[in-house]
């Protein structure tokens, strides 16, 4: 795909998401998007947002579970940036229109103390590069119609990445077994679903080490002090006004929030 195209698509999904609202899938009007059409698409959208006066605060990722792998028809990640305009910290209150078509998920983020650089990162690498974790949600939003994406769709649209929540309880993942941790995730006070660390690609410091290896290829580091989202332990929890999420991480701590007003769609 050529350049212009390139900051069309990611001027485009700048635009949407400014203006809270939807776009036609790119696959369908581009059926030969690559994965790196797609990435380039989203670094163009990330860097109108840091000209609009955003920071990159850390990395997220995205499609660790075998099942939404295999519906994407993909066999690996995908990964996005995070920036300043996304982060909530628990006890806040997510106002529902500033979002499109948002959907939770729960997991656990790594806030890092050392840099760290692929390739050749292992799990215990990350560990030892970690400050701590805490639960989070990720509120995932998608630019694009009715959800119908593609990986090629979500890639572009920044791994469909809205905003998320940082849990107060911090853990030290060197004396919590993160890999064996199970995960409750509670909807207006009922069970909603479970989770275990392990359903994320093994463990989720092996989600991160992935990313950081992905990214070391393309000469891009983790910097310490960044916040990396390792991906998600929970079925997707659709939200409207007036909605409570916890999710609780054994031998961790929990993290909740609250939902208010009504998203674009």
């Amino acid at each position: 795909m050529n350049e212009e195209k390139i900051r069309q698509y990611g001027d485009e999904l700048f635009d949407a998401w400014r203006e809270r609202r939807t776009v036609a899938p790119l696959l369908e009007r581009e059926p030969d998007i690559t994965l790196d059409d797609a990435y380039r698409i989203q670094l163009r959208f990330i860097e109108r947002r840091v000209q609009a006066g955003e920071k990159i605060v850390g990395k997220k990722i995205g499609v660790t579970s075998k099942p939404v792998q295999d519906f994407l028809g993909v066999f690996q990640p995908d990964f996005g940036q995070l920036t300043s305009g996304m982060v909530y910290q628990e006890g806040d209150v997510i106002d529902l229109g500033t979002l499109i078509q948002p959907k939770a998920e729960a997991e656990l983020a790594f806030v890092l103390k050392h840099d760290l650089k692929g390739p050749g990162v292992t799990a215990m690498d990350v560990i030892r590069a970690t400050d701590y974790v805490v639960p989070c949600f990720e509120i995932v939003d998608s630019r694009i119609n009715d959800w119908k994406i593609r990986i090629q769709d979500t890639v572009a649209d920044n791994a469909s990445c809205g905003v998320y929540v940082l849990g107060k309880t911090k853990g030290d993942p060197r004396k919590l077994d993160i890999t064996l941790a199970g995960m409750v995730l509670e909807k207006n006070g009922e069970v909603h679903s479970t989770g275990v660390g392990a359903a994320v690609q093994g463990s989720p410091a092996n989600a991160v080490a992935w990313l950081a290896n992905t990214l070391g290829e393309l000469g891009i580091p983790f910097k310490a002090g960044e916040v990396i989202l390792s991906g998600s332990q929970s079925a997707l929890v659709p939200v409207v006004d007036g909605d409570e999420l916890v999710c609780t991480v054994g031998g961790l701590g929990s993290c909740r929030v609250k939902f208010s007003g009504r998203s674009a769609v």
